[in-house]
């Protein structure tokens, strides 16, 4: 499964950056399969797996905030591996047709 995922603490201002570097830090220690942009943190591995890390990365925020905002999207397909490249290969070679 893919989850996408943001983790923004309320309340300490527009500058959120240092506690959002926490959650990311998180994710790359986990050695799970992951992208990060501008909005988001994408996470590839099983339910598990992705839920742990994912409730690592909020309890990351929380020395930032006595509040924290998540939000998820999850594709959960079965029998997919390297969904986050496969998904975006596939996107690039049709924009290049």
């Amino acid at each position: 499964m893919i989850a996408a995922f943001s983790v923004t603490p309320i309340g300490i201002g527009e500058e959120v950056a240092e506690a959002v570097a926490a959650a990311v830090k998180v994710v790359r220690a986990s050695g799970l399969p992951h992208r990060t942009d501008a909005m988001f943190t994408s996470v590839e591995g099983d339910w598990d797996e992705v839920m742990a890390v994912i409730k690592e990365a909020v309890e990351a925020v929380k020395p930032f905030a006595n509040r924290v905002s998540t939000v998820i999207k999850i594709d959960d397909r079965g029998g997919v591996t390297d969904g986050l490249t496969r998904k975006m290969a596939s996107l690039e070679r049709r924009l290049t047709d």
